[in-house]
Parts: structure tokens; sequence; C-alpha cells
């Protein structure tokens, strides 16, 4: 009963389950955990418009549904376009007086591909239309359900089925494309980066994103053992070793502030948060060296952004 006196801090009703069990997701899905916790904060009074991707495939096989709010499933690049509609028509029907005024969060969903490929440009149109919706990209780091083919999400040097390492190969050949500070250069009232492995944290940003008036952003690292290739037991252990290692900071973006939400008293070496990951065991040592001072750089860029913009 503790566990649900913290989480009336976020919500009212903290023993309410959005999400029901029964749905399909693998073992050990960080994914799926994600939205039960968020949709906790969220609440019943949410509409959701959800692409094409993994929590779309295991919570919805024709013709069942494992969602107790209003749902529609979308195509990969429409998530945003969509919760956008839907947002405005809400409101003019309030103007209206058909509908009674009371607060309705919207709320568009994709994975990685889904937002930063596919998605990025409806994504992008929302965002600078300034529509009262909440957008929540989930990010495993690759095109899970259909084969882990590689995203522009995906990590240097990981291996998909689209970017096998060998002789002439390193595996992922691009940097990891920085969605959240795609997302803040559009000067939207609130991006936030989020892990389920930090579930508080978690909680108050999708609470935060709730009391928005504009478009908030909640970008969320979702471990995937499936394609990680890790063992499922362990996603939580490995969301805190993204965080700790610098590899996936936690911070939020307010009105144009930047703030580190989580701030370890010294980053661990990256190598610890790869060590184990069946995507990267092809690394040499020199390789992991690399990403290792690409890391630090974003990391000091954070803190000089955070810095730079404090109050």
């Amino acid at each position: 009963m503790k566990i649900y006196k913290t989480l009336e801090r976020y919500t009212e009703k903290p023993d309410a389950e959005y999400i029901a069990s029964g749905h399909r997701a693998c073992q050990g899905c960080a994914e799926v955990l994600a939205l039960r916790l968020a949709f906790k904060v969220l609440g019943k009074n949410t509409i959701l418009a959800m692409a094409t991707g993994c929590m779309e495939i295991i919570s919805t096989p024709l013709p069942l549904t494992c969602w107790r709010l209003p749902w529609i499933h979308v195509a990969f690049e429409n998530a945003a376009a969509v919760a956008s509609g839907i947002e405005s028509a809400i409101r003019i029907l309030r103007q209206k007086g058909k509908i009674p005024d009371v607060p309705i969060n919207v709320v568009g969903i994709a994975g990685d591909g889904g937002t930063s490929d596919i998605g990025l440009q409806a994504l992008s149109g929302a965002l600078e239309r300034g529509h009262r919706m909440i957008y929540i990209c989930l990010d495993n780091e690759a095109y899970m359900n259909t084969g882990i083919q590689r995203s522009s999400a995906t990590p240097y040097g990981a291996f998909t089925t689209t970017s096998p390492p060998g002789k002439k190969s390193i595996g992922q050949s691009t940097w990891k494309k920085d969605m959240p500070k795609i997302a803040a250069a559009h000067n939207i009232p609130y991006v936030a980066t989020a892990c389920p492995s930090y579930p508080f944290d978690f909680l108050n940003k999708v609470k935060k994103a709730t009391m928005v008036n504009g478009p908030a952003y909640l970008h969320v690292l979702s471990v995937c053992p499936t394609g990680w290739r890790i063992p499922s037991e362990l996603a939580i252990e490995y969301g805190r070793l993204a965080v700790r290692s610098g590899f996936f900071p936690l911070y939020e973006v307010e009105n144009g502030v930047f703030r580190l939400t989580y701030k370890p008293e010294s980053l661990i070496p990256v190598k610890e948060y790869m060590k184990g990951q069946g995507r990267f065991r092809h690394l040499t040592e020199k390789e992991i060296t690399e990403i290792q001072e690409r890391i630090n750089k974003e990391w000091e860029r954070l803190l000089r952004l955070c810095e730079a913009t404090k109050p």
C-alpha cells in the first residue's frame, strides 16, 4: 500500500489500469511498462492516437484490444497529425457547446522509427502549430516490431538486421538522432527525456505534460530485451545503466530552460552499459573508446545548456 500512497502524488487513482493485462508484449518489455505508468497519470479522460509499432501490435490484435480508453490506430507517419486533428475537433466542439468543457488529454504515441524517421514531418507540423497535445516517443532504438531494423535512433555501432557488422561495417554507422533537442528547437513549452527504470521521475514528467498549455514532447527510453539481446529480467537494470553512463541522460526543457532531473555523482563508463548487450558485442576496445568520447562531449554540452539557460 505504501507504493499507492506515493503514486497519489501523481494520480487520483493509483490502482487504475488503462492497459489491461493479457496483452502480447515480450517478456521483460519496458515499453509496455512505460505506457502502464503513463496512463495512470493521464487517466480515463484521454484519447489516444497510436502509430503502427510494437505497442499497437501487442495491444490490439483484431478483434481484441487491451485498451480501456478511446484508442485510434494510425499509420506509421500519422500519430501527431491525427492527435492534432482530435485536439482541434475537441476545441471546436467546446466552442459550440456540444461537449462539456472538461479537461481531455490528447496523446499521440509512436516508436522511434515512427517519430524520428517516418513521422518527423507530421510531428514537426503539429509542434509548430501549437496544439495542446502530448506526444510520447517510445524509443527502443530500432524497428523492433518488424524484425529489428535500424532507425535513425539506433545507437552508433549497434547490430540490427539492416546494419549488420562485418569486415567493412561497424554495424549502425550513424549517431543517434537527437529527437528531444529537435523537439525543443520548436520552442514548445515542455520537452523531457524519461525512462521507466526511474518511475517517479517519469510519472512527474507525464504530470507536467498534462498541465502544459501547448504541445508537450516526452522521449522515453524503452529497453527491448529481444532487440538488445539481453536477458528479459535485466530490462530495468539496463535502463538505469543507460542513464548512469550518460548514454541517455534524464532532463527536461521547460520554456527553453534545460534542467537535469537526475545527475549521477560521476558517470560510469559506457562500457559498463554496453557489455552484456548482444547488439554491441562485436565492438573493439578502440570503437568503444570512440563512443565514450562522443558521450563525454554530449554530456558536457548538456551541462553547458543547463547552465546557460538557468533563470
